[in-house]
């Protein structure tokens, strides 16, 4: 089973739609900047956290670049 046939089976099993290809990009974006900046274990909880806000997946995008560390340490 591909992660997106998984996810579409949770999404109905929920009775909730599952993400569009690009909301389904965005979040993987978003899950990126949290492993990468942080501990992998990051990503699924700032997906968590940012869907329980119920904001939207570029406004969550630019807050985690924005708390992400710069490249120069600063």
């Amino acid at each position: 089973m591909t992660a997106r046939e998984w996810i579409d089976r949770f999404a109905a099993e929920l009775g909730a739609d599952p993400p569009s290809d690009e909301e389904f990009d965005a979040m993987l974006d978003l899950a990126a900047v949290a492993a990468h900046d942080s501990e992998r274990v990051a990503a699924p909880a700032a997906c968590w956290i940012g869907g329980a806000s119920g904001r939207s997946l570029t406004e969550l995008q630019g807050i985690a670049e924005r708390i992400a560390p710069s490249e120069d340490g600063g």
